[in-house]
């Protein structure tokens, strides 16, 4: 990663998060292009990248990413009542954030530099990731269907809750086994299992504690067997 893109990147993070105050956000949201915070904001963002690469040299470079976030942020404004949910607009305004900085770092060979960062990938590290998130819910969820069928569904718990947990935990568990640390996973087996303590003991539940045993089990097996192969690979 070039040290221009760390600056371009770190000077989106400042301004966008650190020094946007939730008051500029309802305000844009409410007026829209008539906002005067949306073109503080913008403004906001050509100062901090200016003097983070500190080389007036970069003007033009600081311009264009300045006028994107203008047209970027404008059209996510006039998005986002088109949407139930403002996780989509604010995840595609960010990302395309990004692209420009990431075009605008690396104008000069960008088609080269991004040959070069595909063929840089680890494809197995990519796989074995992509494997310990949904498709390993679902095996799991194959596997235990049988014995979820006799479980009484908790209605208070969150939509999705449990998968998602486990997709962290196995990102988490894949993670600690590719750097050498097996005995985190330890510590996050213990973690999980003084969480899950209370509800256990509230619902004095058997065939609730066996389910939840297994599950985690599994989900943990999973991880590490995926994590063995990638090492091995």
């Amino acid at each position: 990663m070039s040290l221009v893109f760390t600056k371009l990147l770190l000077a989106h993070l400042i301004g966008d998060f650190v020094l946007q105050p939730n008051q500029w956000v309802i305000h844009k949201e409410s007026n829209r292009v008539r906002s005067k915070y949306l073109y503080f904001h913008v403004l906001l963002h050509f100062v901090v990248t200016m003097l983070l690469l500190w080389d007036l040299g970069y003007w033009k470079i600081v311009l264009v990413i300045a006028g994107s976030h203008y047209l970027i942020d404008l059209a996510k404004l006039y998005a986002n009542p088109l949407f139930k949910s403002k996780r989509i607009p604010f995840f595609v305004d960010q990302l395309l954030h990004i692209l420009v900085l990431y075009g605008c770092a690396y104008f000069g060979n960008l088609w080269e530099h991004t040959l070069e960062l595909f063929e840089a990938l680890d494809w197995n590290l990519v796989t074995a990731m992509v494997f310990v998130t949904f498709p390993a819910a679902i095996i799991m969820g194959k596997l235990l269907e049988q014995m979820s069928d006799q479980i009484e569904l908790d209605h208070k718990s969150l939509p999705n809750a449990g998968k998602y947990i486990g997709v962290i935990e196995r990102l988490f568990v894949l993670t600690f086994i590719i750097l050498g640390h097996w005995e985190a996973i330890g510590l996050l087996i213990t973690a999980k299992s003084v969480f899950r303590f209370n509800d256990l003991k509230e619902r004095n539940s058997r065939k609730l504690t066996e389910y939840i045993l297994i599950g985690t089990l599994l989900s943990f097996g999973l991880a590490i067997v995926t994590g063995i192969i990638y090492i091995n690979l």
